[in-house]
């Protein structure tokens, strides 16, 4: 992503970091930061909750990862914001991210805990990606060595944005879906 793409998307200014990245071992307390923000997005949404995952590496055990809880949220329509945002702003969420070309994904961060929330419509394909990638590093020690490892050397670069960093994950997180999408496909 440019920087200008970055800016377009950013609801104030994107957060300069112009460092590496801090990743840190495995914490067991990570679900339960998930579960209590699962509790808080239900008690604001209510039936607005069509599902909710924790996802990113902090919800594969054993896995380092940045401490920032990744969760997916799932409404009807992400589009309309008007049927979630204010529930969420109510409840400490702040909209930071609004990508009306990519899935119309929304993110939020979190009031308490170091949280990522991303809204997603109802049958989004992304939502399946995620969470096959997901699954795939909670079974798969293989690949969750080889994306710890990728993790850990990227994240001694220095990197101006967050998100240039995730951008340079891609590759690996591509050839692990095609790896198990193949290990599918073959029976093994």
């Amino acid at each position: 992503m440019t920087e200008d793409q970055l800016r377009k998307i950013t609801i104030g200014l994107p957060n300069v970091v112009n460092s590496n990245i801090a990743i840190v071992d495995y914490d067991p307390v990570w679900p339960v930061l998930f579960e209590e923000e699962a509790r808080r997005i239900r008690a604001a949404l209510g039936d607005r909750v069509l599902r909710i995952e924790h996802v990113g590496s902090t919800s594969v055990p054993g896995l380092a990862a940045k401490p920032i809880i990744d969760i997916v949220l799932v409404v009807a329509d992400t589009a309309n914001e008007g049927a979630y945002v204010s529930a969420l702003e109510a409840a400490g969420y702040t909209l930071r991210i609004r990508e009306p070309d990519w899935y119309q994904h929304r993110m939020f961060k979190g009031p308490d805990s170091d949280t990522n929330l991303h809204c997603f419509s109802d049958g989004c394909p992304e939502v399946e990606r995620m969470l096959a990638f997901r699954d795939r590093l909670r079974t798969n020690n293989a690949d969750r060595l080889l994306y710890e490892q990728t993790k850990r050397d990227l994240a001694a670069k220095t990197w101006k944005y967050v998100q240039d960093y995730a951008d340079a994950k891609s590759a690996v997180v591509d050839e692990i879906l095609s790896s198990a999408k193949r290990e599918l496909t073959s029976g093994g």
